[in-house]
């Protein structure tokens, strides 16, 4: 006789297997029918501690900066470096000296900064030295001060390289006008010298009228509108910083000027300016290099390696058909 009473049916083996899996499974905690890993084996792992934490400072925000910080950060990363990036809204010497104060209270490893004004940021640089924190600068000098390098190009010298394109552009018996930025930095003062003392020395070009927007791209905007109107025969314009390049290209957007355009510092908007042919020629510094060796140099520093005092990232002219080899034009 079977063991089964007649119309109950057989329990099957599988059953009884499956009820004893999800016993075990509740027993031990599965979720989703996986046994529960380990305590502590899921959790993520701490983050690990930088080995420096660097300060980089400049003259105020603006997309070639954001750029530069770009490279800067990637390599930071393979070299454990944390960085602090500070910039004021416009360029304010105040502002740069507070951001400069705070990184010092902060202890950090280095400080790497563009002055606004390479006299007035003296003092605050020699405090940061003298209290054990390597000091460089970039862009801009600050050449009285006890800052330990520079990372840039010879101002004077790239302001002559463009004065000498455009005499060759325009020729003698031309008229010029001239946008910059703030007065009292360095770098600025000394492209405007050399690009002036070439203009006297060796050709007939007029310069028209230079102005100052001091940080402020409003005030660029307002300045080529004025300069325009008061000089409506002019032949090219001169942007000598970021922000005169950045109004420049809106500008002339703006208003269609067929007028040759010539600037400084080659970044990927102002390639698209070149490409497209609102920007004549720009003078290249090196800005793609500025990143990487402001990491580098801190990091020779920290680790009691010898460094240049100047490292000269080079002038270089570019215009649409020049490419040069130079990654941006390939």
């Amino acid at each position: 006789m079977s063991p089964h009473r007649r119309g109950e049916k057989p329990r099957r083996p599988w059953l009884a297997v499956w009820l004893a899996v999800m016993v075990l499974c509740a027993a031990a905690g599965c979720r989703g029918g996986m046994p529960e890993a380990p305590p502590g084996t899921g959790e993520a792992a701490e983050p690990e501690s930088p080995a420096y934490v660097f300060g980089i400072i400049y003259p105020f925000a603006h997309p070639l900066y954001e750029w530069i910080t770009r490279q800067a950060e990637e390599t930071a990363k393979k070299h454990r470096v944390k960085l602090m990036v500070k910039a004021p809204d416009e360029a304010h010497l105040e502002q740069q000296i507070r951001m400069m104060e705070t990184l010092i209270k902060q202890g950090v490893d280095g400080i790497a900064i563009a002055p606004v004004d390479s006299d007035a940021l003296v003092p605050i640089i020699n405090h940061a030295v003298e209290s054990g924190i390597p000091v460089i600068c970039f862009e801009s000098d600050a050449p009285r001060s006890q800052r330990m390098a520079f990372i840039g190009t010879d101002n004077l010298i790239s302001g002559r390289v463009l004065a000498d394109r455009l005499a060759d552009l325009l020729g003698d018996n031309s008229m010029v006008i001239l946008e910059s930025g703030i007065s009292r930095m360095h770098s600025l003062q000394k492209r405007l010298e050399g690009f002036l003392s070439y203009i006297d020395e060796r050709s007939e070009i007029r310069v028209l009228n230079v102005r100052y927007h001091e940080g402020d791209d409003q005030t660029a905007l307002a300045d080529l509108e004025i300069m325009t109107e008061n000089h409506p025969h002019f032949d090219a314009l001169i942007a000598l910083d970021p922000i005169s390049v950045s109004s420049s290209i809106l500008f002339w957007k703006a208003k269609g000027l067929k007028q040759y355009l010539l600037a400084f510092g080659l970044t990927p908007e102002v390639r698209e300016a070149v490409r497209n042919g609102q920007i004549t020629h720009v003078v290249s510094q090196g800005e793609s290099r500025w990143g990487s060796l402001i990491v580098h140099t801190l990091l020779q520093m920290r680790n009691g390696e010898k460094v240049d005092k100047y490292q000269d990232t080079g002038t270089m002219i570019y215009d649409r058909d020049e490419k040069m080899g130079w990654p941006f034009f390939e």
